[in-house]
């Protein structure tokens, strides 16, 4: 049974007639006539009475056409229904961040991205890389914003920014008086603060001072971006971190800018690979980099 021919068959009901219902719908009459006769078989029942003047529908063809009516208005609104997600950004849509972009990336894109995609009713998460990771491909988010890494797993994945990192000192310290931009070299021998574990900042930065002679203070690991630059303000140390934090400056700290070539984090937006939402996320990824540059 095709929703064709029950299209043909209330045609015919409304209109009484087989000429005018193959007019309505597009078909030569005999196509028409031959559908219904072939609805009628695979029925095993009468479903009209034809004669040369008119069409007459027996009891069982009346029932049959008020279940017709009702299964062509369910199919129309299965269609109405896929036309309201043909925008694959639609509905409900999970974002996760990682804490060292969420805070910094939001403010400049959240009042924006809602007027950009009206249909999109946005949950945002903010969590750490390997958590993030897991509820994507658990389906539990639908894309997720970090620095990139080597993946271990395949994801669809769209470059957003390039971010610098830069060094957060407290005023008054020797290197923040500085003028001119800071090398590498100038990180030897110092001790710098850092997140704790599961940060992947942390791997980042770690990576930098290392190689430039640095050391971590491990008196202390910060929970969050915002506890390190608090403790920095105080006089407690310093550290790297990403550009964006920059924005919002905080009362008692500098920052400072390396000179080329920088240390940087690629910050990428990822789905899971052939997501139903992948031909959205390039969009997405789009208009964040907009609205950053």
């Amino acid at each position: 049974m095709k929703l064709r021919d029950l299209q043909y068959l209330v045609a015919v009901h409304d209109l009484g007639s087989f000429s005018k219902a193959a007019e309505r719908c597009f078909v030569s009459q005999p196509t028409l006539s031959g559908q219904l006769k072939k609805l009628e078989e695979e029925l095993g029942v009468l479903l009209m009475e034809r004669s040369t003047r008119s069409v007459m529908f027996t009891d069982a063809g009346e029932r049959v056409v008020t279940e017709a009516r009702g299964m062509l208005a369910s199919a129309e609104r299965i269609k109405a229904a896929a036309a309201d997600f043909e925008d694959p950004l639609a509905g409900d849509f999970h974002l996760g961040l990682i804490p060292t972009v969420g805070p910094f990336l939001l403010p400049e894109i959240v009042a924006e991205l809602h007027a950009e995609f009206p249909q999109m009713n946005l949950f945002l998460h903010e969590l750490q890389t390997e958590v993030l990771l897991d509820r994507l491909m658990s389906g539990k988010l639908d894309a997720a914003v970090l620095a990139k890494l080597d993946w271990q797993t395949s994801y669809a994945e769209w470059h957003l920014y390039d971010e610098p990192l830069v060094l957060a000192l407290p005023e008054g310290h020797g290197l923040a008086n500085s003028k001119r931009k800071l090398d590498k070299d100038d990180l030897d021998g110092q001790s710098l603060l850092m997140l704790e574990d599961g940060h992947c900042l942390r791997d980042q930065a770690m990576g930098v001072c290392f190689a430039a002679g640095a050391h971590e203070d491990d008196r202390y690991q910060a929970t969050s971006m915002d506890t390190l630059l608090h403790m920095i303000s105080v006089g407690h140390g310093m550290t790297l971190v990403p550009e964006m934090a920059t924005h919002k400056p905080l009362k008692g700290i500098e920052f400072k800018r390396f000179s080329n070539p920088e240390p940087s984090r690629e910050v990428i937006l990822i789905g899971r690979e052939n997501g139903a939402r992948n031909a959205g996320l390039a969009t997405l990824a789009e208009f964040i980099q907009s609205s950053v540059h």
